[in-house]
């Protein structure tokens, strides 16, 4: 579209002539038109539903003259092909990019590894193994090798997940607990 391009009034006259020869329905479909538009704008987590709809009515408008020409039925449907348009070039619209998260602290890194260790060796040894044998996987899925986990210890591989997760649990108060003291 034209960039220069502006609706004017004449144009907005046109537009309404096309939607309705009576000047109050015009109106009111015109309206109806551009609630929809946002209503579908926003349905699909455009972060400015009402200038989308407005591209979109302004380039309907734009080419109304040639378009009236070709097109037959009714008219919502034309703006709401126009609007696909307009949606896949915002979608093509470089979006701002979030600031990088900032580089981590070599000596932050150690010190939580160092604390991982340590709680890690005061695990007592049966969640110890368990823990480690959950994540370390070799040769199948890991859905495959859980489950044939759980069937080895003779538990449901829900109640698998559920000891996991509460030795995990455990782990991270540790690791935080020791964090805060070899900062303190």
């Amino acid at each position: 579209m034209n960039k220069d391009w502006e609706l004017s009034q004449e144009a907005f006259d046109a537009l309404l002539v096309w939607l309705d020869s009576d000047r109050e329905q015009a109106a009111l479909k015109y309206e109806d038109i551009r609630r929809r538009l946002i209503k579908i704008f926003t349905g699909r987590g455009c972060l400015e539903p009402e200038d989308l709809a407005d591209e979109t009515i302004n380039r309907v408008t734009h080419r109304l003259e040639e378009m009236q020409k070709n097109f037959s039925g009714d008219c919502a449907l034309y703006f709401f092909g126009v609007a696909n348009k307009v949606y896949m070039e915002y979608l093509r619209r470089k979006l701002p990019q979030p600031m990088p998260a900032p580089a981590p602290d070599p000596k932050r890194i150690e010190l939580e590894y160092n604390c991982l260790e340590r709680c890690i060796d005061r695990l007592s040894e049966s969640d110890r193994n368990l823990l480690l044998r959950y994540y370390w996987i070799e040769g199948q899925t890991e859905t495959e090798y859980r489950k044939a986990l759980a069937e080895e210890l003779r538990i449901a591989p829900n109640a698998l997940r559920i000891r996991v997760y509460r030795i995990r649990q455990a782990l991270k108060l540790c690791v935080e607990k020791c964090f805060e003291q070899s900062l303190g």
